[in-house]
């Protein structure tokens, strides 16, 4: 392989890397409000485990919701993604 064919072939791969990573990156910006949502749940998931436990059950139930949340939001992400 000469010169010019390696910078050739080396220029139409280095396109093609970035055309990928500014397409996952414009793909990953459609969501910002599920993005948004999931940081948020994510801090609350984080906050009720710091409770204190002695909640009569409602700090495991609320707990129980949000991990069931975060679990929808990722899901709904993935979903979109396919599309």
């Amino acid at each position: 392989m000469n010169r010019r064919s390696f910078l050739q072939k080396s220029a139409i791969a280095g396109l093609a890397l970035a055309a990928g990573s500014v397409a996952g990156t414009a793909h990953a910006e459609r969501q910002p409000k599920m993005r948004a949502a999931l940081k948020h749940l994510q801090a609350a998931e984080k906050d009720l485990n710091a409770a204190t436990h002695d909640k009569g059950g409602h700090r495991a139930e609320a707990l129980k919701h949000v991990q069931m949340a975060i679990d929808e939001v990722k899901k709904g992400v993935a979903f979109d993604n396919k599309r």
